[in-house]
């Protein structure tokens, strides 16, 4: 079975919600079970916030893109935003003593624990998440 769905985001904070409903329409479509379904609402929710806040900056002329893409096999989520991009790499890692504390800047680290694959492309504008079904 293949299966590609696509929710457009408008950049602001209640549009955000719609991230459930593209999750309960995946799980109504793969049958994946709670648990897996919690791994991606933390993951899925990640990818879409940073798009909208610190992608797009919540400007609402721009859009944040989720597509889902499933097979038999992998669940592939590609986020895609319109802002200026950033470089993974160069964010501090949230488990440094210096940085426990911070209430913010754990996303790249939680998605990168909880997909089985990350990947950026497109300058950081663009985020691929893999989960094996």
């Amino acid at each position: 079975m293949e299966l590609t769905i696509t929710y457009e985001l408008s950049s602001t904070y209640e549009e955000l919600e719609r991230v459930e409903h593209l999750l309960n329409e995946l799980q109504e479509q793969l049958g994946f079970d709670d648990e897996f379904y919690a791994r991606l609402m933390l993951t899925v929710s990640e990818a879409a916030t940073n798009a909208v806040v610190h992608g797009n900056k919540l400007d609402p002329s721009k859009k944040a893109t989720i597509t889902a893409e499933a097979d038999e096999k992998v669940l592939t989520i590609i986020t895609t935003d319109e802002g200026s991009g950033f470089v993974p790499e160069e964010v501090p890692n949230p488990l440094a003593e210096e940085n426990l504390l911070k209430t913010s800047g754990r996303g790249v680290f939680l998605m990168q624990e909880y997909a089985d694959e990350t990947e950026y492309k497109n300058d950081g504008r663009t985020l691929v998440l893999k989960f094996y079904l």
